[in-house]
Parts: structure tokens; sequence; C-alpha cells
């Protein structure tokens, strides 16, 4: 698969999770099943943080 192809399917699977959180009514104020398998590929657990990798491609690390 070529850079570009790389990057076309990145933006799809970004403008397809900006939809499914504009359709959203209300503000997340607790935890969601839907919406931790819409946005979370992975969550990689370390011993003093947490690696957390979403389906749009971003990667961040959270302190524990």
């Amino acid at each position: 698969m070529t850079a570009a192809a790389k990057n076309v399917e990145r933006q799809e699977r970004i403008d397809t999770l900006t939809s499914f959180l504009e359709e959203q009514s209300t503000a997340v104020t607790e935890y969601s099943e839907v919406l931790v398998r819409r946005l979370i590929e992975k969550i990689v657990v370390y011993d003093e943080k947490l690696g957390v990798e979403f389906k749009s491609g971003l990667s961040v690390d959270v302190d524990a």
C-alpha cells in the first residue's frame, strides 16, 4: 500500500469517527462501551504508563 493510499485510509477513518462523535447528543460523562469500541484500537499497559492507540492511528501515553 502506498503512502498516499494509507493517508486516504487514515483520513476516511478520522472522518468516520468525527461523524460518529458529532452524532452524540450529549457530553460523555461516564464510561461507554460503544464509544470505546468505536474509538480505541488497543491499550498497552506498561509499568508506569498506559499506551492508547486510537483507530484513527493517533497514539497517546497516559501516566498511570
